[in-house]
């Protein structure tokens, strides 16, 4: 069983806990904290610990948490066979191009048809940091978004790759289609983000909790007459819904975010952009580079990927 230490912050002070334990990366939401507080694995004080399950429970600046996490239930993932477009591999890793629709890992609602089930049925081996419903997964895109993902195949290639992502020394490149014109045309969007106050399923931007996120833009053609714009966008960090918070945070959606993007008002006043937002499965976004040090022999690796022909063809179109 893990236990977590934790010291409220002072801009948490007189807050629900479990919205504070939702920003616990091991919890993350808060239908898990509310297991945890039914199960008394959740313990507050100064001196000395007692556990709490009340959810509503409001915290107090100052307070020591004390979070027991359970060790996970093994689950059996069968291999499943599929085409995966490898697009580079040795003994110490693979980098997948993953398409649009697929979950990297097993998680609520699907435990059966992921990336991993696919990795399994393809390596021999993968590294179990993870744990075991997510064998060599060292960071991960959405489900809806397609693009480069790196997969440790060992314990040692693991750390290395996440040490990386944790120094931000990786290069993460993305290629959006969004509503609008940015303004200014390159810059630099910063911010916490945090879960969303009603929907759960969705984040939002706050200004003095969460999780620290940055996002460098770049224009690369802002189609006026459509009122949409191809934008290049790199990450420092890799917070969940990142790019698809900050830019609709900004007012401009990605095309095909049904979560995020509200697009009615195009239906009479631009046809086509509508109608490619309501033909899209998900949001237009693609993980497009990655570029980071390989474990074992330190040199410097970077993959690049072209737009999905469909996808050249809407931005032809524009």
């Amino acid at each position: 069983m893990k236990k977590i230490h934790l010291t409220v912050p002072i801009e948490w002070h007189n807050r629900r806990l479990d919205q504070f334990l939702t920003e616990v990366a091991e919890i993350n939401t808060r239908s898990y904290a509310q297991k945890l507080l039914n199960q008394k694995h959740i313990f507050i004080g100064t001196t000395s610990f007692i556990p709490i399950t009340k959810s509503s429970y409001k915290i107090k600046s100052e307070d020591k948490i004390l979070i027991q996490i359970p060790d996970p239930i093994p689950l059996e993932l069968t291999p499943v066979k599929m085409e995966l477009e490898v697009v580079y591999e040795d003994d110490d890793l693979i980098v997948i191009n993953k398409p649009q629709g697929l979950s990297v890992h097993p998680g609520a609602g699907n435990n059966s048809f992921t990336l991993v089930h696919g990795l399994l049925s393809h390596c021999k081996n993968l590294s179990g940091i993870g744990g075991v419903a997510r064998p060599g997964i060292v960071h991960r895109i959405d489900k809806d978004t397609s693009g480069l993902l790196v997969v440790a195949k060992n314990d040692l290639a693991h750390q290395n790759l996440a040490q990386q992502f944790k120094e931000h020394t990786v290069n993460r490149t993305y290629i959006a289609l969004v509503l609008g014109v940015l303004d200014p045309p390159k810059g630099t969007i910063k911010g916490y983000i945090t879960r969303h106050d009603r929907d759960r399923k969705k984040f939002q931007t706050t200004q003095e909790h969460g999780k620290w996120a940055i996002t460098h833009y770049n224009t690369i053609e802002a189609f006026q007459n459509r009122n949409c714009s191809l934008v290049e966008l790199n990450l420092e960090t890799g917070r969940t819904h990142q790019i698809r918070v900050h830019l609709t945070d900004k007012g401009n959606p990605l095309i095909g975010d049904k979560k995020y993007g509200s697009f009615r008002h195009l239906k009479d006043k631009n046809e086509l952009l509508y109608q490619i937002h309501k033909k899209l499965p998900g949001q237009f976004l693609v993980a497009k580079t990655l570029g980071f040090v390989h474990p074992q022999s330190n040199k410097q690796m970077l993959f690049n990927l072209d737009l999905p022909s469909e996808w050249q063809a809407m931005v032809d179109e524009m």
